[in-house]
């Protein structure tokens, strides 16, 4: 992805701001109880969407491709933070994905080995650097 996704406070809550691209535009916020006003999603919860949405995405690209009957996909996305056994405390999110349709067994158990591929997945999986600059 080469898109520049530009984040600009903008008037609404303490925290609210708006989520240009190049097509959409998009508002994210703190809840009321952290001192906002709640007019968009916040931005672990777009993390979620994001895993959610390519989760779907490449399931549904792999389905076609397989001409494989499935009906609606759809996928529910948690996060927290908990800490492991080696008491770091980690960031863990579940995926729980819903395929409509006929498929059998293996089919499904295939599908849910593909929603591992998904480009999200494997990028928080992997972790990732960010690169921080002043602008001019």
């Amino acid at each position: 992805m080469h898109e520049t996704i530009t984040v600009s406070e903008r008037p609404g809550g303490k925290y609210t701001n708006e989520v240009r691209s190049s097509r959409h535009l998009l508002l994210a916020d703190e809840p009321v109880d952290l001192g906002s006003a709640d007019l968009g999603p916040t931005p672990y919860e777009y993390l979620c969407a994001a895993l959610g949405a390519c989760t779907s995405i490449t399931l549904r690209m792999y389905a076609d491709r397989k001409k494989w009957p499935a009906g609606k996909i759809s996928v529910d996305v948690t996060h927290a933070k908990e800490i492991h056994g080696d008491g770091i405390k980690r960031d863990v999110f579940t995926r729980i994905i819903s395929i409509e349709g006929d498929l059998d067994e293996a089919q499904r158990a295939r599908m849910l080995e593909i929603a591992n591929k998904c480009p999200v997945h494997r990028t928080l999986e992997a972790g990732s650097d960010v690169i921080t600059k002043a602008s001019d």
